[in-house]
């Protein structure tokens, strides 16, 4: 195949948007190595059909930017809120485990949510794709870890390469429109490299790579050896993007590193991204959601803001290692000079680069 030119740009936050990832259960027919779930502080419940439209309506359009001016008057560090459209992201866990999945898309679509995303690990449970139509969702997001059942299933668990493979074709062969997403860490970055040819053979354009956070299983198994050192990222997953991208595939990745000299911005200052699980704590930083220092909760229908101190208190610290979530809660990520200074810095998570085809 031959290549193509690209190009290449740092995505920061979107104005005038919001991004609602909907944690509508937590339960998962897998077990992955690096399952960011923390049941004890997530919760265990299985959301209704009810409760999910409840919820829903909470950050449409309409009735968040009310509730937003509310908060705004008690949180004075918080930016001006301005008319937004919302994206939703519906997670779990497994989201296909919970029956009422197809109600949710159903719903947001009639709320006027800007794009529904279903993020799966593709077995795509209850006949999923028998209960929804292409036009209700945006993209399907299906989770691979590895380009063969050697590399995947290891990670995974036993046979999660060939169900997920087959229901990335069985959705496109419906036309639904589909993304992947392959989470970095030690035991796959050598494999990195295999994807875009695998993604080519299934007909899949649009490529997620994402770091591995300690944080649930890992946090809770002191998993760091799962971490990819700056010098390795930086070696391998540019290279591959690229690539990808003259392949024909779009590509995401999160920028990770800072120099020194370049801007540090915070999504929890900068953007509305909200966390939301269904025990009802609602984080604004994913790095936060192991503690209980969430942001928000939904009580009756209604985002309530938490007393300090939570995460919110924290964003506007400005430290020379970028991210203080990171610096408080993973502070071995970060080396320093003889001087003691960071020789890098931390970027925030939600700061993406894409490579794009011509």
């Amino acid at each position: 195949m031959s290549s193509s030119p690209v190009t290449t740009r740092t995505v920061q936050f979107r104005p005038q948007s919001r991004n609602l990832f909907f944690h509508i259960l937590t339960q998962c027919n897998l077990h992955c190595r690096h399952c960011y779930i923390n049941e004890d502080e997530h919760g265990r419940g299985v959301l209704n059909q009810e409760t999910i439209s409840s919820w829903l309506r909470i950050f449409s359009r309409s009735e968040l930017e009310v509730e937003d001016q509310r908060l705004k008057t008690k949180f004075s560090p918080r930016k001006e809120c301005v008319a937004q459209e919302t994206n939703v992201i519906f997670l779990g866990g497994e989201p296909t485990l919970n029956p009422a999945l197809p109600h949710a898309i159903r719903e947001a679509r009639a709320l006027g949510f800007r794009s529904i995303t279903v993020d799966t690990n593709g077995y795509l449970f209850h006949n999923f794709l028998d209960k929804v139509e292409p036009v209700l969702v945006d993209n399907i997001c299906f989770s691979l870890d590895g380009s063969s059942p050697d590399v995947n299933d290891p990670i995974r668990g036993e046979g999660s390469f060939d169900t997920c493979t087959r229901g990335i074709r069985e959705a496109l062969l419906r036309g639904f429109n589909i993304s992947v997403i392959f989470t970095v860490n030690s035991l796959n970055i050598h494999d990195l490299e295999n994807m875009p040819d695998l993604l080519v053979r299934l007909g899949v354009t649009r490529f997620f790579i994402q770091v591995v956070g300690i944080r649930g299983r890992p946090a809770r198994h002191g998993a760091y050896d799962l971490q990819v050192g700056y010098e390795e990222w930086l070696a391998k997953v540019p290279k591959v993007a690229h690539r990808a991208a003259q392949m024909g595939i779009t590509v995401n990745y999160p920028k990770v590193f800072l120099s020194r000299e370049e801007e540090f911005l915070c999504a929890g200052l900068e953007a509305d991204n909200y966390f939301v699980f269904p025990n009802g704590r609602v984080y604004t930083c994913p790095l936060s959601e192991d503690h209980p220092i969430h942001s928000f909760e939904i009580r009756d229908g209604r985002l309530i803001l938490r007393p300090p101190i939570t995460e919110l208190d924290l964003f506007g610290l400005k430290i020379p290692e970028g991210c203080v979530m990171n610096k408080i809660l993973h502070p071995e990520n970060i080396p320093y000079d003889e001087a003691k200074r960071p020789l890098y810095k931390v970027a925030c998570c939600m700061v993406k680069e894409e490579v794009t085809p011509y």
